[in-house]
């Protein structure tokens, strides 16, 4: 009597070029499986490997010897050198895609907290972009695609932001924190005030900010300050120093030297650049990018 399969696979790997590992991100493989699946080790690797168990349970062992159950969704973080042991329950089975990647960017990637080399298992709300990612690089996995390892090395940047948004805990709008810094950015106040404002200790807030955006308050805020300097200086006709007061900065030669430290130019000499009116247009007035205008075709 013929007995189907426990379990199914279907695996490409790769080897990108130098040239294409100084993209930042190189893609080694990508794989889909179903099923009671064979165990995974122990082993340990020199790359990394997202492994998104979309449904399903199971267990993980990582380099505590500490045996873990696993249920989907799940992502299972799989760092170069950290020994690791996993596989799905025999009975159950779960279903399964998986990433290999290198590169220089995993660095960065690892300290704005996206990839978490302390934390082996992490619970998603929803597997549906990351996998969405994933497909992309199993449609450009087919043999003689001469894009390939630049567009699968693209989708692994994008599996990387799609995982992270997909944190269970962060809600569709993000961290609500980083919501209200965001919305009180152009506020003169500092970052104690915002913190009070929140009812947290400076230290708290970095502490928030920093597990919410890789980065620290201050830096947060200036991206968005010098973000919206730049619209204003690109769109509108409107004095350096009033461009300044409008995100926050009522010292128009802070503003200056700020500016141009972060951005590499003088706000007078980035205007120059990009500049953007149209007569009779409506580009007197920076659009709210949270309103984009709708352009007609």
């Amino acid at each position: 009597m013929h007995h189907p399969p426990a379990y199914r696979t279907w695996m490409r790997f790769f080897t990108p070029s130098p040239l294409h590992h100084r993209l930042g991100l190189a893609c080694l493989g990508v794989g889909l499986q179903h099923g009671a699946l064979p165990t995974v080790g122990p082993r340990t690797l020199d790359h990394h490997v997202a492994v998104i168990v979309d449904s399903g349970s199971g267990w993980f062992q990582g380099a505590d010897g500490r045996r873990t159950p696993v249920t989907g969704p799940t992502l299972i973080w799989l760092t170069p050198g950290t020994p690791h042991h996993y596989g799905a329950d025999p009975g159950t089975g779960w279903d399964e895609s998986f990433v290999d990647f290198t590169g220089p960017a995993t660095t960065a990637y690892t300290e704005l907290g996206y990839i978490e080399p302390g934390r082996p298992l992490v619970p998603l709300s929803d597997t549906a972009a990351p996998r969405a990612a994933v497909g992309r690089i199993v449609r450009a996995a087919r043999r003689g695609n001469p894009l390939l390892e630049v567009e699968t090395g693209a989708a692994v940047h994008e599996l990387l932001v799609s995982l992270r948004r997909a944190r269970a805990g962060t809600g569709p709008d993000g961290d609500p924190v980083l919501h209200a810094l965001a919305r009180d950015a152009f506020q003169p106040l500092t970052v104690a005030e915002h913190a009070a404002r929140h009812a947290m200790t400076p230290a708290e807030l970095r502490t928030a900010v920093r597990r919410g955006a890789g980065c620290s308050p201050k830096d947060y805020l200036l991206g968005i300050r010098l973000g919206r300097a730049k619209e204003l200086l690109a769109a509108t006709d409107l004095p350096i120093a009033a461009v300044g007061r409008r995100v926050g900065y009522d010292d128009p030669a802070y503003f200056s030297r700020l500016f141009a430290r972060r951005v590499g130019t003088a706000p007078v000499r980035f205007r120059e650049q990009q500049r953007r009116s149209v007569p009779g247009g409506w580009s007197d007035r920076a659009p709210d990018p949270d309103h984009p205008p709708t352009i007609a075709t």
